[in-house]
């Protein structure tokens, strides 16, 4: 009975091994075989149903919010006062992104045109659509600064003209007029006579080319064949750099599109992407960690030196002529008007922005950028991308439209670019990414814990066995032989057997 108790416990010494094996060896396949689905699931292939549909048409709610810098003050800033402002909004709208002319390349490439439109959300607005706000009139005021040093003969003709038309320093026009556009006989006249000196040639406003348009023809990276290129700019309109600015590092198109990033990120990891509306490449970094949804995630936003100027920070000195730090000048890329990109209130911007302009509050939460990346798969959960339009004005001699105006950055508008992942593909993406690795963890662990246990307790086992078996002397071995002859009257009983055992024994 004890042979076998120790035959049993060997038995269960193997078992053991082999589930501490099994378990270790889970430990390093594991990791290799969730990479491995994450590769094959996140490579731009109309085969990879799920995450192709998701990159072509964004299968999360998108929302713009806009908020205007209302004037309180416009006859006092003609007169050289300083600007008071009053921010109005949030005027939301839902924003719909569909990819289209799709065309794979045989140089694992995809091109693509990216359309978007969107659609007022009462509902999650202050207001409506018809709402009345007051704002700097960038037809008069842009377009005096950029004639600041043409002929005064020019000026003053270009002045009368404002005067035909009935145009002044500020507009106060409808949410929707201002967004979208307005019809202005002096608009009518620059685009009859002045072919496009303006950006658009029907009404003019602020988003009048965003609505029901595309973003250029990228072609980026589908991630075959090495998938840290993945969604990587390959060229953006044909271009493989930019031609705005004053350096080859300026001008260079980085990073991906701006909506995925490749996978397997790290807290050393940046997020460059490349934005048409910014007219240059951005780039944010890491935070800090933290989870949406029981999704685990790293938040990156925007450094300091996003917009600061070349003196403040040597690498940036190729997008200057600049001004004061948190301003970034877009003036060669928006017609030569002397239109700048911030922070919303400045955030992050020289503070000497903020003694020009009253009713500007900065703090991170409110007005900071940021986007929360799940860094296995390189997948946003969830983006906020908030910037500021500003207007540089001036008094300009000659264009008597421009009163007395002090020299100021004047904010117009600020608009925030939100959505987060939700519902079913959230689900699904909690189920594959964090549900399914955390069961295989267990398992792992758990046979790594059960081989251990196992071993130890078939060990103990076996050791018990081994010390109970009773040890026997020759006497005994011989009493045990003549016993058994005995007991089976067998003639082969001579009383010196037992003297041969001992012998033998000894």
């Amino acid at each position: 009975m004890a042979v076998k108790k120790s035959k049993i416990a060997v038995g269960f010494i193997a078992a053991g091994v082999l589930a501490l094996f099994f378990g270790v060896l889970l430990t390093f396949v594991g990791p290799i075989i969730i990479d491995d689905q994450i590769v094959k699931n996140t490579v731009i292939d109309p085969n990879n149903e799920m995450s192709y549909n998701m990159w072509k048409d964004v299968p999360v709610p998108f929302y713009m919010s806009i908020y205007f810098f209302h004037i309180l003050n416009p006859q006092e800033i003609l007169k050289g006062e300083k600007p008071m402002v009053e921010q109005r909004g949030p005027y939301v709208y839902r924003k719909r992104i569909q990819k289209d002319n799709i065309t794979f390349h045989p140089n694992n490439t995809v091109s693509y045109k990216e359309y978007r439109s969107y659609y007022f959300e009462r509902s999650m607005s202050v207001g409506n659509e018809s709402d009345v706000v007051t704002i700097p009139n960038m037809l008069v005021l842009g377009a005096a600064v950029m004639m600041e040093n043409l002929p005064f003969a020019v000026r003053i003709m270009v002045s009368t003209t404002f005067k035909t038309f009935k145009e002044g320093a500020f507009l106060t026009k409808t949410v929707g007029e201002l967004m979208w556009g307005y019809d202005s006989k002096l608009v009518d006249f620059l685009n009859k006579y002045l072919p496009g000196m303006l950006p658009s040639t029907g009404k003019f406003g602020l988003f009048a080319e965003f609505n029901n348009s595309d973003t250029g023809l990228f072609t980026i990276f589908t991630g075959k064949g090495n998938i840290r290129n993945i969604h990587k700019v390959n060229s953006w309109n044909g271009l493989t750099e930019l031609s705005y600015w004053q350096t080859p590092q300026c001008n260079m198109i980085n990073g991906t599109a701006g909506q995925m990033w490749p996978p397997f990120m790290t807290e050393e990891s940046t997020l460059p992407f490349y934005s048409p509306d910014a007219c240059r490449s951005l780039e944010l970094v890491y935070q800090r960690p933290g989870e949406f949804k029981g999704v685990p995630l790293y938040r990156f936003v925007a450094p300091k030196t996003m917009f600061a100027n070349g003196t403040d920070y040597a690498p940036n000195e190729g997008f200057c002529p600049c001004r004061q730090s948190g301003l970034l000048n877009v003036s060669t890329c928006r017609h030569n008007s002397p239109a700048f990109i911030s922070h919303p209130h400045f955030f992050n911007a020289d503070p000497v922005l903020l003694d020009y302009v009253q009713g500007l509050h900065p703090n991170e939460e409110e007005h900071g950028l940021f986007i929360d990346i799940h860094p296995q798969t390189g997948v946003p959960l969830n983006v906020s991308i908030r910037l500021q339009l500003n207007l540089y004005m001036k008094k300009v001699s000659g264009i008597t439209e421009t009163g007395k105006i002090s020299e100021v950055v004047m904010p117009m508008i600020w608009f925030e670019e939100s959505g987060y992942i939700d519902g079913p593909v959230l689900s699904t993406f909690y189920t594959n990414l964090v549900v399914l690795p955390a069961v295989m963890e267990y398992v792992q662990y758990g046979f790594i814990a059960l081989g251990l246990v196992t071993i130890i307790i078939a060990a103990f086992v076996h050791y018990k066995v081994k010390v109970k078996l009773p040890s026997r002397s020759p006497s005994d071995l011989c009493y045990h032989v003549f016993f058994n002859c005995m007991s089976h009257h067998s003639a082969c009983c001579p009383t010196n057997r037992c003297k041969t055992e001992q012998e033998s024994l000894h």
